[in-house]
């Protein structure tokens, strides 16, 4: 192989891996994070520039967020998660979107749609810290069938939801 090929594939090899890493979210920009909780109040907050997983394999999401969780897995482990801004490789890739819908400006619900990539089931433990509560508050979720995606809906005015234990099976 001449020197000019070798020193093309380096510099394709390079840009290839500053591709995929500019393709790394690891933190959220500080936003001001305001819902409605009736036709009168509304709940603000200031979230400070934060990482998505406060530890590892555990999500911390906010309403108005759109993510894309590109996974790594071995069998039925999920050995890595990390956020992306593109979804560039949609077979390991969760797609989740944590919302609010309102009715004028009355809250209505909050809803969490994931979708999985998987051919196997996709699970995951979730706790909700709510409007007018101290403490985290752990609620069920259904597991999602193979490429589907799943709705979660809650009454509740949710500030921010945790989402833990991921697992494939």
């Amino acid at each position: 192989m001449t020197k000019s090929k070798i020193l093309f594939l380096f510099i394709i090899s390079l840009f290839s891996t500053f591709s995929f890493a500019q393709n790394e979210k690891e933190y959220r920009e500080e936003f001001t994070l305001k819902i409605p909780v009736d036709s009168v109040q509304f709940y603000q907050q200031e979230v400070q520039k934060s990482k998505y997983f406060v530890k590892e394999g555990v999500l911390q999401i906010f309403p108005g967020e759109n993510l894309f969780i590109e996974t790594e897995t071995d069998g039925n482990k999920i050995t890595a998660m990390k956020i992306v801004k593109e979804n560039l490789n949609p077979e390991k890739t969760i797609e989740i979107k944590f919302y609010q819908t309102t009715d004028g400006r009355k809250h209505e619900q909050m809803m969490l749609e994931v979708k999985n990539p998987f051919d196997k089931e996709l699970n995951y433990d979730a706790m909700m810290y709510i409007v007018g509560h101290k403490d985290w508050i752990k609620t069920s979720i259904i597991p999602i069938k193979p490429k589907l995606m799943n709705f979660e809906m809650w009454n509740d005015v949710i500030i921010t939801l945790v989402l833990s234990n991921w697992r494939i099976k």
